[in-house]
């Protein structure tokens, strides 16, 4: 079992588990430091690392960023950009973050809203769910899946409704990579590039990862991958290396680091 789970979601953003719960789930998992990275929403707490019930908590945020077709080689999207996700760890937020993060809220809101007219409208059903802070396209999946006169369960409201190409989705909108990267900067004390395997041009998200500080290495993929291409960006950049289970319900420590490497990031 890792000792550090550095990549934790909570109902905060598009998680299952209260963010009072994360110490029980921690102890009941065996973990000894949780990063809670909520997408785009910072947590209330009162410094970048907390102790709460005997477990070390690290202020993290997973913000989502774009990479314009100058800022690495190759691409993907017709203009050339590619959509990354970044890691920061022990928060102290600058007023360049909070702002970045008060725009990304509201665009969530107003998309999370188109999005929910139209999955209503097509399927011809009323799902009832709040959207306000944190609200993303899982809690869409979740009450899909949980209406009694919808055909689709979570995984198939993403295949067939809310996923990227699908009739109901609505991209949102993201901070440039190097906006992002410098305000994380900013206000962490590490930034990492988060799963970089999950994109469909790993190589070029790797090539990002040299303005960054560290790379996600140890992550629940769910398939074979080669994990050569994040080693190889690590000594080459000379990056450190974090880890975590992307926990969306309340099992924790699927994936993380051991005692030794999670102390070499000097986050405590």
């Amino acid at each position: 079992m890792p000792y550090a789970d550095l990549h934790v979601h909570t109902t905060r953003s598009d998680g299952s588990l209260e963010l009072e719960a994360v110490p029980e789930a921690a102890r009941r998992d065996g973990v000894a430091v949780v990063a809670v990275t909520d997408h785009d929403r910072l947590q209330p707490f009162d410094g970048p690392v907390v102790e709460r019930e005997g477990l070390t908590i690290i202020h993290g945020l997973e913000l989502r960023v774009e990479i314009d077709s100058d800022e690495a080689s190759g691409g993907r999207g017709a203009d050339g950009s590619q959509r990354i996700d970044l890691l920061g760890y022990g928060v102290e937020p600058s007023a360049e973050l909070e702002s970045i993060l008060e725009g990304i809220q509201a665009n969530r809101i107003e998309r999370g809203r188109a999005i929910v007219d139209c999955v209503e409208s097509r399927l011809g059903i009323d799902l009832d769910v709040s959207i306000d802070a944190g609200f993303g396209r899982p809690h869409i999946a979740r009450a899909i899946d949980a209406h009694p006169e919808a055909e689709y369960d979570y995984q198939g409201a993403f295949d067939h409704l809310i996923g990227s190409g699908c009739p109901c989705y609505v991209p949102r909108e993201v901070p440039s990579f190097e906006r992002g990267r410098a305000a994380l900067a900013e206000s962490c004390r590490l930034v990492s590039l988060a799963h970089p395997l999950r994109y469909p041009d790993p190589e070029r998200a790797l090539a990002a990862a040299a303005e960054l500080d560290a790379v996600e290495l140890q992550y629940p993929y769910e398939r074979d991958v080669d994990r050569a291409p994040v080693e190889r960006a690590i000594e080459r950049h000379g990056l450190l290396a974090t880890g975590g289970s992307d926990a969306h319900e309340d099992q924790l420590g699927i994936e993380g680091l051991s005692r030794r490497d999670y102390e070499r990031l000097e986050l405590a």
